[in-house]
């Protein structure tokens, strides 16, 4: 050894030593961070150098029969922040206030505030937001969402209801099939850089969000409207505080049109009444009255106690029954049962269910529905009233035949009328044709639901003669539609207010369908406390029933009166001018009927076809079949169209065709 380092020995050993030392608990510490603390340390930097972002969905949307939208999604941005972090608060506020003109001390007074998030604004459109995206505003969150928007405004709003701020549905169908709307939300991942952007690098993991179903419904858009439409007039008309109508098809129970006024547009739902939000057709309940005479006059027929034919001594109408007096609004003395349903007998009705007791008329009640509820896809159904016949009075017997003290719906009361329209089936009331995934693939077919069976298809029979006798010389003459055979019956019900019923306020209801033998569409039209002379259901609702049923058989060709028997299938889908958005590619189709043209084009040469006094839908299947490009306005029947009938014009040319 050298004498240098003997000299330095104690000095080397203590380097080394501490060397190694710091070499080992280099690697302990190493050990630690990678092995025993990993995942910690791993999460921390993800957490520093990532960030995760949820994708939200498309939520799925409305189609009425013919697959036009009921709903749409739109962008809109909102604003967000977190307060403790931004630098310049009365910049922004200005900033903010310039783009959305409310106050500025709206925003300070948010940007002040001691959490660490506040939503400054929301539902902005692009162009609204400016360059507030590309600026540089620290703490301040813009996200890009979808919101709902109604392209018909108040047209079944109560029916389809509107979402929160939050896209989650809180009313109507809306609310209802909220978990097949709404989808499921996907997620990527993106990196944070050293100056805080956020960006997007290959490789990274994501999710794929899944949007929502679609829903077709069993609704026609065009018989909505005219419904509505029709219901308000005769609402202002007779001073009614509302009005309420559904029109079915009775064959399958399919909801044609259903909505009641005052309405609302649900785009702008807090700027309405909430009780104008109800379906009011399956939330209130009221009496009947007289098109509740029809329950009383199966269940005697079914009791084989009475016949139509069979004669009842109505008093001259006057009678005291027990401690109540009932009377006629004519006087009557002997009527037939089939006479006493014609002129709406209080007292023959009363008469007819004496024969035949309490069992019966409640049984026949329960199995037409009434009591109970109809099933209809939609919250907020009540079930009426209909007490047990051991529960009733003395008197419950009469009244209940007389259609009170019995409170029903509006469902409740079609869906017994439709059973009378189709033979004897009661039915399920149907509003959704089928559900579409977003691929457009076909996930659930909506069939018809009979219920039970309520009466014989002679039976039946029998009471749509005497409905059709209403029509003919009875109450309800003001429904008859010329050609159409219109069978319906009228009621008018005395409210039930403080423990007793009104003289002064009513309720005017008409129930009808068409043709007789084989009905088509059946509507019920409901009239709140209209004034006199209106609130007799002849006067009041079957008037409003006439109204919108013409209007639907000037509109819709597929509807054939009752003298021409040529087959057609019933509400085939025959709108070929109308763009189809949805596509199904399931093989069953059979909601979807492709029309085809059986007309031959001789090279580019078509003659223009007369269309002067065809309907608005005709007209388009007629231009539509020959290539033609039509260029509509007006409504009602064509009045005018250029070019002339018979002029020969190319393949695309545009016909202008006006309506009046």
């Amino acid at each position: 050894m050298t004498r240098n380092y003997k000299k330095y020995r104690s000095r080397i050993n203590v380097v080394i030593t501490a060397t190694i030392f710091s070499w080992l608990c280099l690697c302990l510490r190493l050990f630690q961070v990678q092995i025993l603390n990993g995942a910690q340390y791993k999460s921390a930097l993800i957490l520093q150098s990532q960030t995760k972002q949820v994708k939200m969905p498309s939520r799925g949307n409305f189609f009425d029969r013919d697959n036009r939208p009921l709903s749409r999604n739109v962008f809109h941005y909102t604003l967000s922040v977190n307060p403790k972090v931004v630098e310049n608060k009365i910049e922004l506020a200005k900033k903010i206030s310039s783009v959305t003109g409310e106050p500025i001390k709206k925003y300070i007074d948010k940007l002040n505030s001691k959490t660490s998030f506040e939503f400054l604004e929301r539902n902005l459109q692009r162009k609204q937001i400016g360059d507030l995206i590309s600026s540089k505003y620290r703490g301040l969150r813009i996200e890009k969402n979808s919101r709902r928007y109604y392209p018909h405004n108040n047209i079944a709003a109560q029916l389809i209801g509107y979402t929160n701020d939050d896209n989650q549905g809180i009313s109507g169908l809306e609310k209802y099939f909220e978990s097949l709307l709404k989808g499921e939300p996907g997620w990527v991942f993106k990196t944070k850089g050293l100056s805080g952007k956020i960006q997007h690098k290959s490789g990274m993991p994501f999710k794929n969000p899944v949007n929502g179903n679609n829903v077709q419904l069993t609704l026609d858009l065009e018989y909505q409207s005219i419904l509505e439409e029709e219901l308000f007039k005769r609402q202002i008309e007779t001073g009614a505080v509302s009005a309420t109508g559904i029109i079915l098809n009775p064959q399958n129970g399919e909801i044609l049109a259903i909505g009641s006024t005052p309405g609302f547009d649900n785009n702008f739902f807090n700027n309405s009444d909430p009780n104008y939000h109800r379906i009011k057709a399956i939330t209130d309940q009221f009496e009947p009255g007289s098109t509740y005479k029809v329950v009383s006059a199966i269940s005697a027929l079914m009791s084989t106690k009475v016949s139509a034919k069979q004669e009842f001594n109505c008093e001259d109408g006057q009678y005291q029954y027990y401690t109540i007096p009932i009377r006629d609004h004519k006087p009557y003395s002997m009527l037939s049962t089939s006479q006493i349903i014609q002129h709406s007998s209080n007292i023959g009705i009363i008469k007819i269910i004496e024969e035949v007791g309490p069992r019966a008329l409640y049984n026949i009640s329960r199995d037409f529905g009434f009591g109970s509820k109809t099933g209809i896809k939609l919250d907020g159904e009540v079930k009426g009233t209909l007490n047990s016949f051991v529960d009733w009075s003395a008197v419950s017997l009469g009244q209940i035949a007389m259609g009170h003290e019995v409170g029903v719906t509006a469902i409740q009361l079609a869906m017994a009328y439709c059973a009378i329209a189709n033979g004897g089936y009661l039915l399920q009331p149907k509003l959704i044709r089928q559900v579409i995934d977003s691929e457009n693939f076909s996930l659930y077919v909506e069939k018809p639901t009979i219920v039970r069976k309520v009466a014989t298809e002679e039976i039946m029979g029998e009471i749509k003669k005497m409905l059709r006798d209403v029509i003919l010389d009875g109450t309800g003459t003001n429904a008859e539609i010329s050609g159409w055979k219109v069978a319906g019956k009228t009621g008018t019900a005395q409210k039930w207010i403080s423990g007793k019923y009104s003289n002064d306020k009513f309720i005017s209801n008409f129930v009808g369908f068409f043709p007789t033998e084989k009905p088509q569409l059946l509507s019920l039209i409901i009239l709140d406390e209209p004034k006199p002379p209106y609130h007799w259901g002849g006067q009041g609702a079957a008037v409003a029933f006439k109204r919108v049923m013409k209007r639907i058989i000037n509109m819709d060709d597929s509807i054939l009166p009752p003298s021409q028997d040529i087959p057609r299938k019933f509400f085939s889908s025959n709108k070929t001018s109308i763009k189809k958005s949805i596509k199904p590619k399931s093989k069953n189709a059979e909601n979807f009927v492709v029309t085809l043209s059986a007309n031959k084009k001789l090279g580019n040469n078509i003659k223009i076809p007369e269309l002067r006094g065809l309907s608005m839908r005709k007209a388009m299947d007629t231009l539509s079949k020959r290539g033609i490009v039509f260029d509509i306005s007006g409504s009602g029947k064509v009045v005018w169209q250029h070019p002339k009938p018979g002029t020969l014009v190319g393949t695309g040319t545009i016909c202008k065709v006006g309506l009046n």
